[in-house]
């Protein structure tokens, strides 16, 4: 068993910046560094019997830069506020009914697989970043860590395969691919964004964001009515 768990941080940066390079040279999205870090460390964590809070406990900084970080993706939203400026209703509905579809086929899905109230709940906010769909989750009587994982989920599914599906779809307008992404698959989507286009990561940032603010809103509002409609 291994005893030292400050070799945790050490350990999640080495094997996150060399999936980050190994999919740099290979050229992959499936090579994406969270997705293989969870490879990588989740079995590490098991195999030496190491408990999920003990490894935290040792990488809690790389934690606590996680909100600094997704402020941060408001520095290029910012450079490209004169764009925003002349397309901001056309840019509200796109989320609008982005956060619509993502909040109702997620609910829908669940409780025609079976799902209870309370999981059905917790997969709704599934496509806004972690802290607010815990919060969301909460109000509305689901289990937050239950939809932390969907967000994971999400986020790594539309960083993998979001821009293949773009691309099958013709779809080359970098406001349209950066919007899409930063609706369907929030942070992660919008970090992949930033890393292929800047301007496609500006619009992706401003998507995390209106769409975070739209599905605080509505879901509180929104569930109840799904689930009178599916009693």
């Amino acid at each position: 068993m291994i005893e030292n768990i400050g070799w945790s941080l050490p350990l999640t940066l080495v094997v996150f910046f060399a999936a980050r390079r190994l999919g740099g040279w290979l050229k992959t999205p499936l090579l994406n560094p969270l997705l293989v870090s969870m490879a990588v460390i989740i079995p590490l964590l098991v195999f030496s019997g190491i408990s999920y809070e003990r490894y935290f406990s040792g990488s809690k900084a790389l934690n606590d830069l996680l909100q600094p970080a997704v402020v941060a993706l408001a520095f290029p939203l910012y450079e490209q506020l004169h764009q925003i400026r002349a397309r901001w209703k056309s840019i509200i509905i796109i989320c609008l009914i982005g956060s619509l579809l993502a909040m109702l086929t997620g609910t829908t899905l669940a409780l025609l697989l079976g799902a209870t109230p309370q999981i059905a709940a917790s997969v709704m906010p599934k496509s806004v970043t972690t802290p607010i769909a815990m919060a969301v989750s909460g109000s509305i009587g689901g289990i937050p860590a239950i939809s932390a994982v969907c967000v994971i989920y999400v986020g790594i599914l539309g960083a993998v395969t979001g821009h293949s599906l773009l691309n099958i779809m013709r779809i080359r307008t970098k406001a349209s691919r950066g919007l899409a992404m930063g609706t369907a698959s929030h942070a992660l989507g919008t970090a992949r964004c930033a890393e292929l286009d800047y301007q496609e990561g500006a619009f992706g940032s401003l998507a995390l964001v209106i769409c975070g603010i739209i599905t605080s809103l509505l879901a509180p509002l929104l569930f109840p009515l799904i689930m009178a409609l599916a009693a």
